[in-house]
């Protein structure tokens, strides 16, 4: 009798469908992301179940970083990588179809291509720094500005995109990722209501930046950019040059000009010399911040304060 028993359960065992090892594995898939700001929704959705890897940490930039031991070791066992795309992390462009060609790919500016803004050419709008440093087809998403993070209403379809992705690899804890998504964006939501009415009463005050990195956040808020004065932080600008951005600062009549955390506090102080702008610094990957959870909401209400106090009379 006992015999026949363990045959029937045996039996049982064998008709029941293998579970992906993936799926049982308590520490959930490997997953890496390419910055900070995503690396930080990617974890909230994650919450619970494991935790994704971070690629470019500290102040590094996506535009021309270059990949360590380590993190290519992470790219080749990688089950998902999320990034933004070729334009802003070219460097991640030939890693990931060597290393991390097994890896299931979720590229934000190709799932979302419909809903990205056009890159802003000509005028007071000059070309972004990183456009000469991607080597990769320039017609591939170059209409598009990649810097989609910086509008809570679309760090929500972030969110989602990656709980659907996460579903499908690792579905044993699909409820898990579907729960924290909902979360997640509710509070992008709270989030998004809180700058709109911090940031309202400077709607029409003329700002410029260095780099034109902030046309999503500008758009979620109506803000009133008025030009960027790109220079690349790693060479200071002759005297002539110095003389055409301060007529430009002054042209467009801005009352704050935003720099970057990587630009020189001196070049900056001599590059708005004589203009009458304030300065200011934003950033836009958050590289002062701790990764993490809280990075996406510490980094958003940091570009808001900032900016707030630069724009105030």
């Amino acid at each position: 009798m006992r015999k026949s028993i363990i045959a029937v359960l045996f039996a049982v065992f064998l008709a029941v469908p293998a579970v992906d090892v993936l799926a049982a594995d308590p520490q959930g898939p490997k997953v890496v992301v390419s910055i900070k700001p995503l690396h930080s929704l990617v974890a909230g959705v994650m919450e619970g179940v494991g935790e994704p890897q971070l690629l470019i940490k500290g102040g590094g930039s996506p535009h021309g970083y270059v990949l360590r031991p380590s993190e290519a070791r992470l790219l080749a066992d990688a089950q998902l990588v999320v990034w933004v795309g070729h334009r802003l992390e070219g460097f991640l462009e030939k890693p990931l179809s060597t290393l991390g060609r097994k890896a299931r790919q979720l590229e934000l500016a190709e799932e979302l291509e419909s809903v990205l803004l056009p890159v802003r050419e000509g005028g007071s709008w000059e070309a972004h720094i990183d456009d000469h440093e991607n080597n990769h087809d320039p017609d591939e998403h170059a209409e598009h500005d990649q810097h989609l993070w910086l509008n809570p209403l679309l760090a929500k379809q972030v969110v989602e995109k990656t709980a659907a992705v996460l579903a499908e690899i690792d579905p044993v804890h699909q409820q898990q990722y579907l729960k924290n998504a909902a979360r997640l964006k509710e509070r992008l939501d709270k989030l998004h209501a809180r700058l709109s009415t911090q940031l309202d009463p400077y709607r029409s005050v003329p700002y410029a930046v260095f780099h034109d990195a902030y046309q999503y956040f500008e758009s979620a808020y109506g803000l009133n950019a008025v030009g960027s004065i790109t220079i690349d932080p790693e060479r200071r600008p002759g005297a002539v040059r110095i003389r055409e951005l301060r007529a430009k600062i002054k042209a467009l009549n801005a009352r704050c000009v935003f720099s970057e955390p990587q630009f020189e506090s001196r070049l900056v102080a001599t590059v708005i010399e004589g203009t009458g702008a304030k300065t200011g610094i934003l950033d836009p990957l958050g590289a002062e911040l701790p990764a993490g959870l809280e990075n996406y909401f510490l980094l958003m209400n940091a570009l808001a304060d900032n900016l707030v106090a630069g724009l105030r009379d």
